[in-house]
């Protein structure tokens, strides 16, 4: 048998990326033994091996899409999964998912080389896979799996794990800065989200992360405000004192508010704040508390996150909206001071 001999029909001509790209078993189950697919792959023949166990099917480079399949393919299992109202259908990638740069360039994110210029995939698998990484792929082993995302018919990490995995290899504050920053102003995921996967990711501990993060969530926070304003000013609320704290007439600190409507005693707060350590897990409590005293004096505290304001402004603004007119109807709030925050 040489390279020239004709194949199985079901393979020529392919169709589509995913037929262009196939492993080992997937061509066993169309007639093609693993000696045939090795003729193929000879010198000057029609198809390469990139990956072990992984046959491209044509001679070319393969493209970014056929590089990440095969990727996939390599450290993919394949397993059988139950189909509703038919036959099982069996998947080379198992629980095997795109992650890091190529699933930022998947989601679209500006900074990152298109996927054909990468010079190499990770793939996040569960961490008793005993994978070694090779060649353009880079095994990523975790102990808690995030549901998969599904991309250009891929299986891909969420933002914020490939983010984490992204910056995982940065050693330059300054680069991870703009992937984060980008991650926030582009609306891929909220700064609390990415910093708890920093965290889950143990990358918290190196000091040009925690510094990212801290730009990162200024970052944030000054986006919410300015939504915040907006949202107030798109949908006709009433102005309300901005940034202020609220005391008890010569007494404690009741707490810092980002809008205050003092008429109707009604207090907007943002939570886009989100703790580095667990040490400030107090600070969080204590935030709680200030919450739950204000609301005991008749005070409404309406808490707004910024991922409502960006995808539900209008909903944010009747919630808001109501609470001012149901002011009416309640008891009388107790007095309380208004300063600047």
């Amino acid at each position: 048998m040489t390279q020239n001999t004709p194949l199985s029909p079901h393979l020529r001509p392919p169709v589509g990326e995913r037929q262009r790209v196939l492993s080992v078993e997937q061509l066993k189950t169309l007639g093609v033994s693993p000696a045939r697919a090795a003729a193929q792959c000879r010198a000057g023949g029609p198809w390469q091996q990139p990956l072990p166990g992984v046959y491209v099917l044509h001679p070319g480079s393969p493209t970014g899409e056929e590089r990440l399949r095969s990727a996939l393919l390599y450290v993919g299992r394949r397993r059988t999964v139950p189909a509703q109202g038919g036959p099982a259908r069996t998947t080379g990638y198992g629980e095997a998912m795109v992650t890091g740069p190529a699933a930022l360039a998947l989601h679209g994110f500006s900074l990152v080389p298109p996927l054909g210029s990468l010079g190499r995939i990770d793939v996040l698998v569960p961490r008793h896979r005993r994978l070694r990484s090779v060649r353009y792929v880079r095994v990523v082993r975790t102990t808690e799996l995030p549901s998969p995302e599904q991309l250009a018919g891929l299986p891909v990490a969420p933002v914020a794990r490939a983010l984490a995995d992204a910056v995982s290899g940065l050693g330059d504050t300054a680069a991870v800065q703009l992937l984060l920053t980008e991650a926030v102003r582009g609306g891929h995921c909220e700064p609390a989200a990415v910093v708890r996967e920093l965290s889950r990711s143990k990358l918290l501990d190196r000091p040009h992360i925690v510094n990212a993060v801290d730009s990162l969530l200024a970052e944030g926070r000054a986006l919410a405000e300015s939504r915040l304003y907006d949202m107030v000013r798109t949908y006709d609320l009433p102005e309300p004192l901005w940034n202020v704290d609220l005391r008890l007439p010569g007494g404690p600190h009741l707490g810092g508010v980002d809008a205050y409507w003092p008429d109707q005693a009604v207090a907007v707060e943002l939570d886009s704040r989100a703790p580095l350590h667990s040490t400030l897990d107090g600070e969080w409590s204590g935030c709680a508390a200030e919450r739950e005293h204000l609301e005991r004096l008749g005070v409404t505290v309406v808490h707004v996150t910024p991922r409502k304001l960006r995808v539900a402004a209008d909903q944010q603004a009747t919630v808001v909206r109501t609470a001012l007119m149901a002011a009416a109807d309640r008891e009388p709030a107790a007095y309380v001071v208004i300063l600047p925050r």
